[in-house]
């Protein structure tokens, strides 16, 4: 019998009640399988900072480094927002990608043939299409310094570095290669290598990567060729590697395939033990405790996670299978709604993935 620890980190809005779902999966899953999930629970975000005065502390985040995953439900919400920026809730998030070392955001974008209709691109566009991105988590704009706002003689200036070491591009692009491997054996590197120096340093660690993978097919796309891309031909793409801004942009770009951003499932991994599990929409507030949310984006992060972290593929598969079964019997959230679908609430919705399990 397999033994994995797990840290739950549910905090705010609707985070509570969409990871409640997700660990009721994973139970079902390890009822089933015969493995056994151990999950302590854990305050972060807004709620670590009413209960514990930051967002999120040294004994969290020791939890999580030494966990054999993280689930995460989202963070923050209207109530901190005039609180100092240096402790507003989006602040935990940094604090578990550098204390666990994630460098690398994993967005799959696969369409559910019953959610076709509700995409905005024709159904012929989004047929087929699977997309694994991979988007680089810890460099770039996002983290470059000098970062300030001055004073000059014509008004003011803002600055933001953007700046990537050939490391940073080497870990996450060999990450994507080796995804590639187990799919279908093709990346499509984006960068702005006619105008930006980082790109150009991208584009030439990418080729060297490539080499090392000579069963991986490599093309070069330029980030606004990209974005056209994606919603002329989404189905031409496999994984997709690309910076921390790119790869922010383009991934909500994607989401959009799919007709919710809230089917959309995530893993954040790195150098270390535990990666980081999450779905990419946010916490919701306005619907929070309404048994409202779409729990499906984090039943399919815990889908991630037993396929990543815990090399269970026939579980995971079982959880996917489950969502889609239950999407095609006409079932839906509010934010998913169709004609001749019947609209449920969130833990209704969870029971249904659990009974077609």
């Amino acid at each position: 019998m397999a033994e994995f620890e797990i840290a739950l980190l549910p905090g705010d809005g609707i985070g509570p009640e969409i990871v409640r779902q997700a660990k009721l999966a994973l139970e079902a899953v390890g009822s089933k399988w015969g493995h056994s999930f151990r999950f302590s629970t854990y305050l972060v975000g807004g709620a670590a900072i009413d209960e514990l005065g930051k967002p999120i502390t040294d004994e969290t985040l020791a939890a999580c480094q030494g966990a054999d995953a993280v689930l995460l439900g989202a963070v923050g919400g209207p109530k901190w927002d005039r609180i100092d920026p240096a402790i507003r809730p989006e602040k935990a998030l940094f604090g578990l990608r550098k204390g666990l070392g994630l460098f690398a955001n994993l967005r799959p974008v696969k369409v559910f043939s019953a959610l076709a209709p509700a995409s905005s691109l024709k159904p012929d566009v989004i047929a087929g299409v699977d997309i694994m991105l991979v988007r680089e988590l810890t460099g770039g704009l996002y983290f470059g310094e000098p970062r300030l706002r001055r004073k000059t003689q014509t008004g003011q200036e803002a600055v933001d570095t953007l700046s990537y070491t050939s490391e940073e591009i080497l870990r996450l692009v060999r990450r994507g290669f080796e995804l590639a491997r187990g799919r279908k054996k093709k990346v499509t590197s984006v960068d702005k290598a006619n105008v930006l120096a980082t790109s150009q340093l991208w584009r030439e660690i990418t080729e060297k990567v490539a080499a090392e993978f000579p069963d991986v097919a490599l093309e070069h796309l330029l980030v606004d060729n990209c974005a056209m891309q994606l919603v002329r031909r989404p189905s031409q793409f496999d994984v997709v590697v690309t910076e921390n801004l790119f790869g922010d942009i383009l991934s909500d770009e994607a989401a959009m395939l799919t007709g919710s951003i809230g089917m959309l499932p995530s893993a954040s991994l790195g150098a270390g033990k535990a990666a980081m599990y999450e779905p990419i929409h946010g916490s919701a507030p306005d619907i929070a405790g309404q048994d409202k949310a779409n729990p499906l984006a984090t039943i399919l992060s815990a889908a991630m996670m037993l396929r990543i972290s815990f090399a269970l593929e026939e579980e995971a598969s079982a959880i996917e299978q489950a969502v889609e079964k239950v999407l095609a019997a006409g079932y839906r959230t509010a934010d998913l709604y169709g004609e001749n679908c019947q609209i449920v609430g969130t833990t209704k919705m969870g029971q249904l993935v659990l009974e077609a399990l």
